[in-house]
């Protein structure tokens, strides 16, 4: 027997029972993601770099006991090391470079069982949330092909919806494992900060704002993995509060009636789209007949200075990781280097001072700490995940009079405008009509999640987002758990799908 076809019948978890029990073996699996990948890569473009030796080398070794024992996974092409295997971060600064050194978490998904068989596009560094990049080109939404499937892990969100595997890796420093789900109608879970580890090469990303995780196609796939790689390792500063019992278990029963606040009120710049609002309208609903006390509640942000504030935070810690990527690759950046963007964002970094810098942060830290007092009464916080439905494929690169600023700046290396406030001001007005609702649980370090209960009139998939309390992540898997039971998504396909029974 060649391959599974019905792989995409079963979440992670149900293909590794199958492989326990020796249903099917791990080659079988692996034979099936590959021929997935040759069926749909073509129009979706979604992985980047073929891991097919090593994956059919390891599916036929001892993989452990873990949960996930023989199971195919996806890895996106950034932060995470894999010895011997190009990590090229979706920039042309980085093409070809092989690492020789494994990253903690890396080692850790490894311990849980699963084969990784091919690597996933992100967009350059993971600063956009969209993946259309010089280095490996545009990646499409399987539900609609001239639509985004999000970014930065765009790549493992259209993966994962056209059932090439059903679940790849993601990280999230700004939206990037939300945004893509939302895009491509799958969970993505974002942990508390720290909840994974991310040594042992850097102690923090981005300030502490990012994290790293998975997205999947079921609730309890997300759990799972996340029992499998979560805690301290060697390197850390410092970690995210244990819990009680398993992410897994937590699964497994409804939650007792929760205090749900919900809002449409972008905290940063943007007008949010109708879909959007209806969306968070719609589970507001689902919730309150789920038994939940639903309320509104307008948190009254101060969207240009948060965005101001996020933006200048990015833009620093790009400029220092580009900084130390001209170690690594021993020669100087120049602009031909990286695409237009980031190359405005890392000079962004550069103008503003370390003053700058450590008030914008503070400015941060502040509204974090106001928010725990406007949510208090809340367990949960409900809002949009986007602030439109899947952008159109060019939709958000700078065009008119951004797109002549950031080509002469660029062009005359001309820092001092940058370090402008009116002109910072409005890089932030252009930069989040897409994602003004993610980046908040970024810089406050709360775990939140996308849930894909809506769709539009064009068939869009239309995310809506849970925001918890630090180290709550286990009340959010029940009630995700919950809503998954109440409004099952899983077999939902897209027009765009692997597997042998293409029926939407």
């Amino acid at each position: 027997m060649s391959g599974f076809p019905e792989y995409d019948a079963y979440d992670a978890l149900g293909l590794a029972e199958l492989v326990r029990a020796g249903q099917v073996s791990s080659t079988e699996l692996v034979e099936e993601c590959i021929s997935r990948i040759e069926r749909v890569n073509p129009q979706i473009n979604s992985v980047v770099f073929e891991l097919f030796e090593a994956a059919h080398a390891r599916s036929l070794g001892d993989l452990g006991e873990g949960p996930f024992a023989g199971v195919p996974f996806l890895i996106k092409d950034l932060i995470q090391r894999i010895p011997g295997v190009p990590t090229q971060e979706g920039s042309l600064f980085f093409k070809g470079w092989t690492p020789t050194d494994e990253t903690n978490l890396y080692r850790r998904w490894l311990d849980a069982g699963v084969v990784p068989v091919a690597k996933t596009a992100t967009s350059e560094l993971g600063l956009l949330p969209v993946v259309e990049t010089d280095l490996h080109g545009v990646t499409r939404n399987p539900w609609m092909l001239d639509r985004t499937a999000g970014g930065s892990s765009g790549g493992s969100g259209a993966s994962v919806a056209a059932g090439v595997v059903p679940m790849a890796s993601g990280g999230d420093g700004g939206g990037s494992i939300r945004v893509p789900a939302s895009c491509c109608g799958l969970f993505g879970h974002k942990p508390s900060r720290a909840r994974n580890p991310s040594g042992p090469f850097v102690s923090e990303h981005w300030s502490g704002v990012v994290s790293e995780h998975v997205l999947t196609r079921a609730v309890r796939d997300s759990a799972a993995m996340l029992d499998a790689t979560h805690g301290p390792d060697d390197t850390t500063p410092y970690f995210a509060a244990p819990i009680d019992g398993t992410f897994l278990g937590a699964t497994e029963s409804d939650p007792r009636p929760l205090r749900i606040a919900f809002h449409s009120e972008p905290p940063l710049p943007a007008i949010v789209h109708p879909d959007c609002r209806a969306a968070v309208e719609d589970a507001a609903k689902l919730c309150a007949e789920l038994g939940h006390d639903v309320q509104e509640v307008l948190p009254g942000h101060d969207a240009l200075a948060l965005g101001r504030a996020f933006l200048i935070v990015v833009a620093a810690n790009l400029a220092t990781e580009i900084r130390e990527a001209e170690q690594i690759r021993n020669r100087r950046a120049t602009a031909k280097d990286f695409e237009l963007t980031t190359w405005t964002a890392r000079m962004l970094g550069e103008a503003v001072s370390a003053q700058d810098f450590l008030v914008s942060l503070r400015a941060l830290q502040t509204e974090s700490r106001r928010l725990v007092d406007v949510y208090r009464d809340y367990d949960l916080v409900l809002t949009p995940t986007l602030g439109t439905p899947p952008a159109h494929i060019g939709e958000l690169k700078p065009r008119g009079t951004d797109l002549i600023a950031q080509k002469v700046i660029a062009a005359l290396d001309w820092k001092a405008p940058l370090s402008s406030r009116k002109l910072v001001d409005q890089a932030a007005k252009s930069t989040y009509s897409f994602i003004p609702f993610t980046p908040v649980a970024n810089f406050t370090g709360q775990p939140s999640m996308s849930v894909p209960l809506y769709w539009n009139a064009a068939g869009l998939p239309i995310g809506v987002m849970f925001t918890g309390r630090p180290a709550e992540e286990p009340m959010m898997f029940a009630l995700a758990a919950q809503l998954e039971r109440a409004r099952p998504w899983r077999d939902r396909r897209p027009r765009v799908f692997s597997g042998h029974k293409n029926t939407p």
